[in-house]
């Protein structure tokens, strides 16, 4: 196995790195500045950015840095879903067992909310992955069920977080009110050439490589072929450690990438 070829102690281009050995781009750095003010202000915030570009695991940093006695995160993924059984997701994740009617849960929610913040003093971080999915009736809901004393106040944290898609959906006349109340905005950009060359030597030295495989040629094709998305860079650079085990090199060039690359496509 490469692993042992390379003296790696684990793979280290999984997603299974905690959230505390995390490599801090700029992207990272950029998107806690704006989750720090939204958790300031409170209020609803749109992280975007296309697939694998680490929204999700910058959110997973975010959420276990958070202090459980005074905040309390809810993840809800299944934005593809009708208004009703979102609501009953999103009161399920509240921790309340939700009643039948759509009324009532909207109510049992917006309680939930309340009890939570002003009584129990924990603000609720509710996190909605996948949102590009979410239909404009459900986005039009979100605006209503987050609505608390006629709009004067936040006693929440709302994270929508999607693929591009979603900016286009919140450009249309019918979801203006919920643009309107967006408190941050910020569209994850990828590694930048220097940075999956940082990238990639972190991550090795994490599993125990100091020593320097990857020439820089490499590098630049690497970049060039995912964009700086990390986790197309993860992908690529796992196969192009495969292939130079393979092949018995201990060094990895562009020559290696472009036919790791190629057992990707296949």
């Amino acid at each position: 196995m490469f692993t042992q070829y390379f003296g790696l102690k684990f793979n280290p281009f999984t997603k299974e790195i905690q959230a505390d050995k995390l490599f801090i781009s700029q992207d990272l750095l950029e998107l806690e500045s704006r989750l720090q003010y939204l958790q300031n202000t409170r209020g609803i915030g749109l992280v975007a950015g296309e697939p694998g570009s680490g929204k999700s695991t910058a959110l997973r940093k975010y959420v276990s840095e958070l202090n459980p006695g005074l905040y309390k995160s809810c993840y809800f993924s299944l934005s593809n879903v009708t208004v009703l059984e979102f609501y009953q997701g999103l009161a399920l994740e509240l921790g309340e067992q939700p009643l039948h009617k759509k009324v009532a849960i909207f109510h049992q929610i917006q309680q939930a909310i309340n009890s939570m913040y002003y009584e129990r003093r924990i603000t609720p971080v509710i996190i909605l992955d996948e949102i590009h999915l979410a239909s404009n009736k459900l986005l039009e809901d979100l605006r209503l069920i987050f609505n608390f004393k006629m709009d004067s106040q936040n006693p929440f944290i709302l994270i929508l977080a999607g693929q591009p898609l979603i900016r286009s959906k919140l450009t249309l006349n019918i979801n203006n009110p919920l643009r309107q109340r967006l408190v941050v905005k910020y569209i994850m950009q990828g590694l930048k050439l220097e940075e999956v060359k940082d990238y990639c030597s972190s991550r090795l030295k994490l599993a125990g490589l100091i020593e320097d495989v990857f020439t820089d040629s490499a590098i630049e094709a690497i970049t060039s072929s995912t964009n700086g998305l990390p986790r197309l860079v993860n992908s690529l650079v796992t196969n192009c450690l495969l292939y130079a085990y393979e092949k018995k090199q201990r060094h990895i060039d562009n020559e290696v990438v472009y036919q790791a690359q190629n057992e990707l496509n296949i």
